[in-house]
């Protein structure tokens, strides 16, 4: 049975005022408005799939009054098979395409295509957009996303040819050298008068062709500014931001809005850049919200980025216990590898900013969530250059983080005598470590830059490499920013380095006094740590299933991570972590030594902490790469594990989520069932 969990938000959207639901309205159009953007970013086929999808809603609800068991018996198709239709339909819209957003693997309709073929002949628009899309919904290649090969694709990268990753690199490299930001472009290799020209698509509403072009002796041809990439969904885009500033609660909102207006018509992403200081600067605000070409984890090349739109309410009850973490955020930072020992900048050691600003961290709960993967937790903005410089935010995602808590999610990887237990543990167990995660794992660090041949550290006198025990010999050069220099690593690495800070700190008793866990509670601080140890494992283990064999590739920048964090406990750990594996049975078991967990455990992540840590803070991505690709690389006993892993795979999550409707001049919530139906119905009214 497809697991579908509703995006609550009636009791919050009620709260609201009749003006902060004007702009609530108004925003969540804005986000809906990315949603053939994202579309268009997965795969070619992607926006007309999703034609498809609402068109046979159309037609079954004006033909068969929304009965799609009378519109399969209409044409011949068996009642499975018109199930099938429908999660295959609600996993497509969850996902925003045709490619898991977790693991970027492909999924298929689990039906025959002359079934599919059959209930398309309900409407003459249905059989068109079938036979246009009748191949790639049922081809099994490519099967994931990744650089363009006949195994892999990426919308990223189209073009009549295919285009190499060194071509990538190089037309990368030279948007860097003349100061063209990539988030919001594609490249598209293409034949122009017989010469080969590199096309940069630059995300705009403007078309304003120009005549400037760059040339490298790498490249085949000139390189090419574009700009009207995805420029109608912008416009609209545009459109309701402007609506919504109408009813803008402070005049920071309304100029980011207006920002965010500026870089969206324009494409130029500096414009984006001055918006997210301005939205750093929104604190604890009632409607929460972030836009724009956000998260790389999609581009293979890793700085390419999808687009989202977010739009919630704030959780003031849920943000208390967040506010006082983040008061003694100082202390905790002093726990960590880097900072241990270290008497300068605050006892935060070199690698460190002196003066954590606390940033706003706030629960709140997603009205809207345009992403093809919808997060329990959020930090941005992913600008390293503000974050140090104006500070970030964080945020949980309360009604997203609820589906955790599910007590049917029995996972296969835990021994069945402490199943039961290990699932109604995860929530809080869960719920701290991505707080942790998101706070002290993203909050964290001090990048080693020059800007102009001015250093935020002494060049003179560089600070001890605690990995080498020598001064630091690299840092960040004039223009060059952590996701230039580190690439495809750069997400994944993040990414760890995040989950293994939150692992890390996970046992310290003042943190989780602070959530209510101590020893005197019905579930002990030692209870959630052993979980918390139990679900690396098993996390680990699960991220296996989105390891490429083919391409000897990792579909999902977490799932690299969580595996590479088990591997490091298996070789590292003295014994705190083991997998039994019976391939006979096609079973799969993760044991802790609970013993073991501060003694040997917490100094094996820790020593993986510092590595990443160090190689982040002085980009240092030639050693970063040895270190981590050995860590996370698939063979051996891990394929066996692998194939296991596929055997007992379940089914991801669906969301589905609320609409607001404008009715003279108030606004109504609709909110859905947790049904394949009700996440096509809830998709089918927001008229995309």
């Amino acid at each position: 049975m497809l697991p579908i969990h509703q995006l609550s938000i009636g009791d919050a959207f009620e709260g609201l005022t009749d003006k902060e639901k004007l702009y609530a309205h108004h925003m969540a159009k804005a986000a809906w408005s990315g949603t053939r953007i994202i579309l268009r970013q997965v795969s070619p086929e992607a926006n007309r799939i999703f034609d498809l999808v609402m068109e046979l809603h159309r037609s079954c609800q004006q033909s068969f009054d929304g009965r799609w068991d009378d519109l399969g018996r209409a044409y011949g198709v068996p009642v499975e098979e018109v199930k099938a239709f429908l999660d295959y339909a609600a996993v497509f819209l969850s996902n925003v395409g045709n490619f898991y957003g977790s693991g970027d693997q492909k999924f298929r309709p689990g039906m025959r295509q002359e079934s599919l073929k059959a209930i398309c002949q309900s409407s003459s628009r249905a059989t068109s957009l079938f036979t246009s899309i009748a191949i790639p919904i049922f081809s099994s290649q490519p099967s994931s996303l990744g650089y363009p090969t006949d195994e892999t694709q990426s919308a990223y990268y189209p073009g009549t040819f295919p285009i190499t990753p060194e071509e990538i690199a190089e037309v990368s490299h030279i948007m860097e050298d003349n100061g063209i930001l990539p988030e919001n472009t594609r490249i598209e290799k293409v034949a122009e008068g017989g010469s080969t020209v590199y096309n940069v698509l630059q995300a705009s509403v403007e078309t304003a062709s120009s005549d400037r072009s760059f040339h490298s002796p790498k490249l085949a041809g000139p390189v090419k500014i574009v700009q009207g990439d995805h420029g109608d969904e912008l416009a609209s885009l545009c459109n309701s931001l402007e609506r919504a500033s109408q009813y803008a609660a402070t005049s920071t909102q309304q100029a980011f809005l207006k920002q965010y207006q500026q870089s969206f018509q324009t494409g130029d992403l500096k414009l984006y850049k001055e918006s997210q200081k301005t939205w750093v600067k929104d604190i604890a605000p009632v409607i929460e919200s972030i836009f724009g070409f956000v998260e790389p984890y999609r581009d293979p090349f890793g700085i390419r980025a999808e687009f989202e739109g977010v739009v919630a309410i704030a959780d003031r009850e849920g943000t208390k216990v967040l506010t006082r973490l983040v008061e003694e955020s100082s202390k905790f930072i002093k726990l960590l590898p880097w900072a241990k020992g270290c008497s300068d900048h605050d006892g935060k050691g070199p690698f460190e900013r002196s003066l954590f600003e606390p940033p706003d961290f706030s629960s709140i709960h997603a009205l809207v969530y345009c992403s093809s993967i919808i997060f329990a937790g959020i930090n941005l903005p992913n600008y390293n250059d503000i974050r140090q410089e104006c500070g970030f935010k964080n945020v949980i995602i309360a009604n997203r983080m609820s589906a955790e808590s599910n007590k049917a999610d029995i996972s296969p990887f835990v021994d069945p005598s402490e199943a039961q237990t290990f699932q109604e543990h995860k929530y809080p167990a869960y719920y701290i470590w991505v707080v942790l995660h998101e706070l002290l794992g993203h909050g964290t660090g001090k990048l080693m830059s020059e800007e102009g041949g001015n250093f935020n550290f002494d060049v003179e006198n560089p600070p001890i490499n605690p990995l080498t025990g020598v001064p630091i010999d690299s840092w960040y050069r004039h223009g060059q920013t952590w996701t230039g220099v580190f690439a495809d690593l750069a997400t994944s690495v993040d990414e760890c380095r995040a989950e293994l800070v939150g692992a890390y700190l996970i046992d310290e008793p003042e943190i989780l006094d602070l959530f209510g866990f101590n020893e005197r509670s019905d579930i002990t601080a030692a209870d959630l740590t052993y979980n918390t140890y139990l679900q690396l494992g098993v996390d680990g283990l699960r991220g296996l299933q989105n390891f490429n064999i083919e391409g000897k590739k990792w579909g999902q920048a977490h799932s690299r991570a969580h595996f590479a964090m088990l591997k490091c406990l298996l070789r590292d750990g003295n014994g705190v972590l083991a997998i039994d594996c019976d391939s006979s049975t096609d079973q799969l078991r993760v044991h802790v030594d609970r013993s073991r967990i501060i003694t040997s455990g917490k100094p094996a992540l820790g020593r993986m902490l510092l590595n990443l840590h160090m190689y982040r803070c002085t980009a240092d991505v030639k050693r970063c790469r040895e270190y981590y690709e050995d860590l996370s690389n698939v063979d051996g006993q891990y394929l066996e594990w692998r194939r296991i892993v596929l055997a007992k795979k379940q089914p991801k999550w669906v969301f589905v989520q609320a609409n607001t409707f404008l009715e003279g001049k108030s606004v109504t919530l609709k909110e859905y069932p947790a049904t394949p139906e009700g996440v096509l119905q809830s998709w089918a009214e927001r008229v995309l």
